[in-house]
């Protein structure tokens, strides 16, 4: 019997990239494709498209740079867990949940929503001074 890797054992099973424009319209067509894709997949989408509709959303407000767009990833595992990732292109600019606006604020509160439905999430550097935004999603029982 041969053993696995950790790489074989960690690496995406399904996985769907696309390049959208900086734009209130880019930010809903994350979460449109995203449904789409789940629901190609055969996965619930509900939690997932709210954390692709804030990650996106954050993207467009506090990520934008004039000329440049952003990047939506869904990595599907084995185990069915869902990564997202939103990649921007303001690497300077690093969000924080113990910076984000009170939970009954009107705006802001952006990070709470990833953080209530993620199992967790983060922060990478990409190339070219960007940055990932992140978010894992624990499988859902069928």
């Amino acid at each position: 019997m041969s053993r696995k890797s950790l790489a074989e054992v960690n690496a995406p099973v399904r996985h769907f990239t696309i390049q959208l424009s900086a734009t209130r319209r880019g930010a809903r067509l994350a979460r449109l494709l995203a449904e789409r894709q789940l629901d190609e997949w055969g996965e619930p989408y509900d939690d997932a498209a709210q954390v692709v509709a804030e990650l996106a959303s954050n993207a467009v407000l506090h990520g934008r740079v004039q000329g440049r767009d952003f990047r939506l990833a869904l990595k599907l595992h084995a185990d069915r867990t869902l990564r997202v990732e939103v990649t921007d292109a303001r690497g300077d600019r690093i969000p924080n949940l113990s910076e984000a606006a009170d939970q009954d604020a009107e705006s802001g509160r952006g990070l709470w929503i990833v953080a209530a439905y993620a199992s967790r999430w983060g922060v990478e550097e990409a190339p070219a001074h960007s940055k990932t935004v992140w978010a894992e999603l624990g499988p859902v029982s069928r």
